[in-house]
């Protein structure tokens, strides 16, 4: 009876559950079951951190997905949670493989830091990404060589091999927005990503053709925030807000500092970042103008 609750709400946990989703959002769904299953049996996360020998706090990461989880833990969650039916076991079970999969990006975890894999595991799930952008042009419409320029900035002492395996990283991040099912993207940026030069004026050049390019898919919009508009709403900095087609996922409010990030989830918070993007749309250039405003800069340049 004490796992009633957590039954009807449970969703097809089978081979054919998630067939088409990432790994990522695998593991978030997962996470959303084990917390209702927890829930459901009156068990706190400190007492379910001491049945796999762990904090309470791996608990909370496990139930928002941003860690993976043992096959062995999760046997022992779903005994601590009364899950005793055998095909029900092994279908969480299954979903924990599918849920720990590894990323394309893996081959590059030598250069990214934790906080950082976990956003491209976030982006490749997401189904809508929206983002205001200050100093630069947003990693997924950058050209090789912008974006050589940026990382350039922040890695100058390493070889030309690793930045080269950056740019790759970047750039490849990119076919995401062509392939089938792509997500939509949705960006600001303010005029200064513009005026600010990375690299020569033909790098420049380049950059701003690609965006005018971009812009022609049916599933990018990018707006221009001009310098004339004064103040507006988002002045407190970069930030991009990931959404999923999944109705039980939350949408997830990405903060980048210089080194760390901040993922924001609750929903007060998310709907706060909401409301600042859509005043921000509202202030820029509009999607037609803003390409006017491309065309401009690129001539003067």
């Amino acid at each position: 009876m004490r796992n009633e609750p957590a039954e009807r709400t449970r969703p097809r946990l089978g081979p054919e559950a998630g067939q088409e989703s990432g790994p990522t959002v695998l593991r978030i769904v997962l996470g959303t079951q084990l917390r209702r299953l927890r829930e459901a049996s009156g068990i706190t996360r400190e007492a379910a951190g001491d049945a796999i020998r762990a904090s309470h706090a791996k608990i909370s990461r496990l139930e928002l997905g941003r860690v993976g989880i043992k096959e062995r833990d999760i046997e022992d969650l779903l005994t601590l949670y009364g899950v005793a039916d055998p095909a029900e076991r092994l279908d969480y079970l299954s979903l924990v493989r599918r849920a720990n999969a590894p990323g394309w990006w893996q081959q590059y975890g030598d250069l990214l830091p934790s906080w950082f894999e976990m956003y491209l595991r976030l982006e490749q799930a997401s189904a809508f990404i929206r983002t205001y952008q200050v100093q630069f042009v947003p990693g997924l419409l950058q050209t090789e060589e912008y974006a050589r320029s940026v990382i350039l900035v922040g890695h100058r002492s390493e070889s030309a091999e690793e930045i080269d395996r950056r740019v790759y990283l970047r750039i490849s991040r990119q076919k995401m927005l062509t392939e089938p099912g792509s997500p939509k993207l949705w960006a600001v940026m303010d005029e200064a990503a513009l005026s600010r030069p990375f690299g020569s004026p033909g790098v420049m050049r380049a950059q701003l053709q690609r965006l005018l390019e971009m812009t022609e898919l049916p599933n990018v919009i990018l707006q221009v925030l001009p310098f004339e508009r004064g103040a507006h709403a988002a002045a407190g900095g970069p930030f991009t807000i990931l959404r999923f087609a999944e109705p039980d996922l939350p949408d997830i409010v990405y903060l980048e500092q210089l080194t760390s990030a901040v993922y924001l989830d609750k929903r007060p918070d998310v709907e706060n970042y909401l409301a600042v993007m859509e005043q921000v749309t509202v202030q820029a250039e509009t999607p037609a103008k803003s390409k006017d405003v491309l065309r401009k800069t690129l001539k003067a340049i």
